[in-house]
């Protein structure tokens, strides 16, 4: 492999660099101007079916599984793919133009809110649920829901990007996050050797987010890396992953805003509970 010496000055050179190619560039802001559709329910979601957005999707259904009637919502998908973060409905909610965003219409000033982690610390604030009360044990929560924010980027933008999506194979890179990615999956696993759930004996939005990422990790449904990171050595996450998996919200949250993959576990759009009729949620 020839030796890449950096220049002076980086410029961006608008070539194939993998299947990301398009989304990715070195200017924020909006490119071009459409609105936002605005469904029924105060709750209005923005996203699509990726690990971070299926951590609000999760938890929307998970506080209508408790019964919080008022987390009614509408999500409406926004394909990255094509670009649609950077349109100029979507920047007004997240200048940051990365799904999921969320916009709580209950309020007479409507309320935006961007960044996965925050949305699920908004929801759990706002319905009292799946958030400890007594600040040691909200305390413990917060630390791993921080902890996954700083995390994933290595196991998604590092490990996943360069041993699956990334145009050509570099070992120094693939190796790197490889290490990291497997030095996260053993401190999870003799967190979980000690604990039932990440954040302690309840379950909460901790393991709704680091579910999301290394729960399908581990269950075989991310960057097809499961031999190669050999993650049936880490059985205290696995025997985590598949509880999650087995809730019933969770198996509906994982399929909102989805366009991929068998289409009986498809829902492009979430308006109402009617929506996962023609979807699998179980098996």
């Amino acid at each position: 492999m020839t030796e890449y010496n950096p220049p002076k000055i980086w410029t961006w050179e608008q070539e194939d660099a993998g299947v990301w190619d398009k989304v990715n560039r070195p200017i924020s802001g909006a490119t071009y101007d459409k609105e936002l559709p605005v469904g029924k329910h105060p709750l209005q979601l923005y996203s699509m079916g990726t690990p971070n957005g299926q951590k609000v999707t999760i938890m929307l259904e998970e506080l209508l599984e408790a019964g919080v009637k008022e987390a009614e919502y509408d999500a409406f998908l926004i394909r990255i793919g094509d670009g649609e973060q950077f349109s100029s409905g979507f920047v007004d909610i997240n200048p940051n133009s990365k799904i999921p965003a969320l916009v709580d219409r209950s309020l007479e000033n409507p309320v935006r809110v961007f960044e996965s982690g925050a949305i699920l610390l908004y929801l759990a604030e706002k319905f009292g649920k799946f958030l400890p009360t007594d600040l040691a044990e909200k305390t413990e929560v917060m630390n791993w829901l921080f902890w996954l924010q700083g995390s994933a980027p290595y196991l998604g933008g590092g490990f996943g990007h360069f041993y699956h999506y990334a145009p050509i194979k570099i070992e120094y890179a693939i190796n790197r996050f490889s290490m990291e990615t497997k030095r996260q999956l053993d401190l999870l696993n003799k967190t979980l050797a000690e604990r039932k759930y990440i954040g302690g004996d309840e379950y909460t939005i901790a393991d709704m987010a680091i579910w999301s990422w290394y729960g399908l990790l581990v269950r075989g449904v991310m960057y097809e890396a499961e031999e190669f990171l050999q993650v049936k050595d880490y059985e205290h996450v696995c025997r985590w992953a598949d509880e999650i998996y087995n809730r019933p919200a969770v198996r509906r949250g994982r399929l909102v805003n989805r366009f991929w993959g068998d289409e009986d576990e498809q829902l492009l759009e979430r308006h109402d509970a009617s929506d996962f009729d023609n979807v699998r949620t179980s098996g």
